[in-house]
This record gives structure tokens, C-alpha cells and sequence, in this order.
């Protein structure tokens, strides 16, 4: 088990998470905001602008022993809850990082933790830049299975 960060460590850790995202902010054009402190101390919310699913958020929480992420990637079903989650299921044996998982009011995220001993602006453009590419793949085909009768005829 990670051994919890002292509070000078955090304050680097934060400082170095904040520099990556105002650099992100800067020079990459599918970040549109980001807010820091929304979802308590040492949090961050990012709003990207994705082709398939449009405007969504990635979250971050650095905690004592991990970065915590994740980002809405689509409401509860309607239909086919069973097929659904098998898709999804079956995509996270392929998945590094991050899982599919039923959050509040069942909805579904994609969520993952990193070490914080591994967090650096390589490991933030890898995790960033798989949760992007990974909502784009397969939110058209998971509103597809979980809200079918919507996108028939």
C-alpha cells in the first residue's frame, strides 16, 4: 500500500497538476475550462469538447495516496440494461487505467486512479488523453444499445 503523501507533498503534487492543466487550457484545443477546487480542495474540473459525444467533464481529486479521475460518459439506460452492460464490461478487459462503472443515479463514468508517485504531466496526457479517446469511441454505440427505440426508424 502507498504510503499517504505529507502535506508538502500534495502542495508540490497540486502545484505541478495545475501547471499540466494550464498548459492544457493554453495549447490544447479540445479543453474549453477548467475550474479548480469545485469539487473540494485539490480538485479540478475540465470541460472537453468532444465530435461524438459533444461537451463533457473530467473530473480530478488528488487524495492522500492517489489522483482520482473520471467523466460522465452517459445516463442510465432505458432498454437493453443487460446487453449494455455487457459491452461495456467487455471493453473493460481492454481498458488501461481506467473501467466502466455505475455511478449516481445509475449513469455511467469512466473512472481510475493513478499512484501518486506516477503522476507526472506523461502520466496526465496519457490518462487525459485515454478517457478523450475512449468517450468518443464508445459513446455512440453505448446510447445505441441502452437507448435503441430513440435512434430506430
Amino acid at each position: 500500500m502507498t504510503v499517504p503523501a505529507e502535506p508538502d507533498q500534495l502542495d508540490a503534487l497540486e502545484g505541478e497538476i495545475d501547471r499540466w492543466m494550464r498548459d492544457q487550457l493554453a495549447g490544447n484545443p479540445v479543453v474549453r475550462a477548467i475550474e479548480a477546487g469545485v469539487d473540494g480542495p485539490r480538485s479540478w474540473f475540465v470541460r472537453v469538447e468532444g465530435e461524438e459525444r459533444g461537451v463533457f467533464p473530467i473530473r480530478f481529486w488528488l487524495r492522500q495516496r492517489t489522483l482520482r479521475y473520471e467523466t460522465y460518459v452517459m445516463p442510465a439506460p432505458e432498454e437493453n440494461e443487460g446487453q449494455l452492460y455487457e459491452h461495456l464490461l467487455r471493453r473493460n478487459a481492454k481498458l488501461y487505467g481506467a473501467h466502466f462503472a455505475i455511478g449516481d443515479e445509475d449513469a455511467l463514468y469512466l473512472m481510475g486512479q493513478l499512484d501518486n508517485s506516477l503522476v507526472n504531466h506523461d502520466e496526465l496526457d496519457r490518462v487525459f488523453g485515454s478517457l478523450y479517446v475512449w468517450v468518443e469511441q464508445f459513446f455512440r454505440p453505448a446510447m445505441r444499445i441502452g437507448f435503441a427505440s430513440r435512434f430506430s426508424g
